[in-house]
């Protein structure tokens, strides 16, 4: 029994030496692209049988038409019948980040034993480690990705694989790699070096562009709530069976997060195209023959808007200084800070909107249809707008308070210095 009690030194001397870096970060990496893929191609291979029972084909199209969606989520594209279609489904490309950050996550955790300690970091000692995890985790991904994309292609299908390279890097910048960094410990330590100001901009940032996605995808909601008719009238139009609809249902929900930034744009002003020369915006709606899709059926109707639409625009700046307000009330800073942070991140989150903006469109088919997403600049200009002045003016509601209490301090009259009392000697009497 004492044995149970006391560990061997082999056991302790093989618990405390680190795992091999590089081999868990490429396949966590490997493993972070295969999740995604394998529930995809299961989805295509139950795509192919209840379209026609299996009577046509084999499961292996159904398999190809799973990776080549995998594909489609990493911005590969696709060429049919001479037509380039370059439009991401994003909900793929949401599942695939999810992914990435879980497996990036866990890959942090466990090379966090390599290294200098936070100590020696803090001293200034170089740490590679989370650059190497981060390197060789993309190698692993993108290894995954150059077979899959190799064995999808076709003379009818050619997905770009540079293209797909080149979403995998994107990717892992900006998941994978704050996944690891903050799985191994490291992102606390570096976080520790920024001002304290910067890190508040940080968080109104995040707070901002989390709240204006979230109003954009009620908005979205609202409008395809009220059309609900015409969505189902769309694909009844189709003649599907029960299983085809429900497969169709997930195709358009692959579409969802592409057209909440479209309204997200919408209510910023500028507005996005469904194919070329149309405009969907608070002011004008201008639109052509449209494919059947049920996500479009949210569209508002060809004209002038109502007056009152247009109030909606408020709702982002309304939005931001909420978001500020509710990220800085807790963080003890000085006036100036908090306005800095408030303005810094409300025009941080504009341009991340942005960003994510000109990831939502894309070409959609031949033609007109080559033309399909929000404008890109003009969203930019106006969620920097929007969401500065807004955030801005959040912050400034803490901000006041804290400068009248600042210049009341200031404004105090010193205290007079304070003197020890003087006492007159003492002699001793006389005999």
């Amino acid at each position: 029994m004492t044995s149970l009690l006391t560990r061997p030194d082999s056991a302790r001397a093989a618990a405390a030496r680190p795992r091999p870096l590089v081999l868990i970060a490429t396949l966590g990496g490997a493993l972070a692209a295969l999740g995604p893929l394998v529930v995809l191609l299961a989805a295509g291979v139950i795509g192919w049988f209840v379209t026609d029972a299996g009577v046509h084909g084999a499961p292996r199209d159904g398999m190809r038409m799973g990776a080549l969606a995998w594909l489609a989520g990493h911005g590969s594209g696709l060429t049919v019948m001479g037509a380039r279609i370059t439009l991401v489904p994003l909900g793929i490309t949401a599942v695939a980040a999810w992914s990435m950050w879980r497996l990036g996550h866990r890959v942090g955790d466990s090379v966090s034993g390599h290294g200098p300690d936070a100590d020696r970091i803090s001293d200034g000692e170089r740490d590679l480690t989370v650059p190497i995890a981060i390197g060789t985790f993309f190698a692993g991904y993108a290894v995954v990705a150059v077979v899959v994309a190799t064995l999808a292609a076709g003379s009818a299908v050619d997905p770009s694989v540079p293209r797909v390279l080149g979403w995998t890097l994107l990717l892992t910048a900006a998941v994978a790699a704050p996944a690891i960094a903050v799985g191994s410990g490291r992102a606390a330590i570096w976080a520790a070096l920024v001002p304290a100001a910067v890190r508040a901009g940080a968080v109104v940032a995040g707070a901002v562009l989390r709240s204006l996605l979230l109003v954009s995808g009620l908005l979205f909601l609202v409008a395809l709530g009220l059309s609900f008719g015409d969505a189902a009238t769309m694909t009844s139009s189709l003649h599907p069976s029960p299983s085809e609809a429900g497969l169709y249902a997930l195709v358009n929900a692959a579409f969802l997060p592409n057209a909440v930034l479209c309204a997200g744009s919408w209510l910023l002003g500028p507005g996005f195209a469904v194919g070329g020369a149309t405009l969907v915006s608070p002011g004008a709606v201008v639109l052509g023959p449209l494919p059947v899709v049920p996500l479009l059926a949210a569209l508002p109707a060809a004209g002038t808007p109502p007056g009152w639409v247009g109030a909606l625009m408020l709702l982002p700046p309304v939005v931001a200084a909420v978001a500020a307000h509710r990220a800085l009330r807790t963080r003890p800073l000085t006036w100036d800070r908090i306005a800095l942070a408030g303005c810094g991140g409300g025009l941080a989150a504009g341009v991340g909107f942005a960003v994510l903006a000109s990831l939502a469109g894309g070409a959609a088919g031949p033609g007109r249809m080559r033309f399909v997403g929000p404008f890109v600049p003009d969203v930019l200009v106006h969620a920097m707008t929007a969401c500065g002045v807004g955030a801005l003016l959040g912050a400034s509601v803490l901000a006041l308070p804290a400068w009248r209490a600042a210049r009341a301090r200031s404004d105090e009259p010193a205290p007079a210095p304070t003197t020890a009392p003087t006492t007159a000697p003492t002699t001793a009497p006389e005999d």
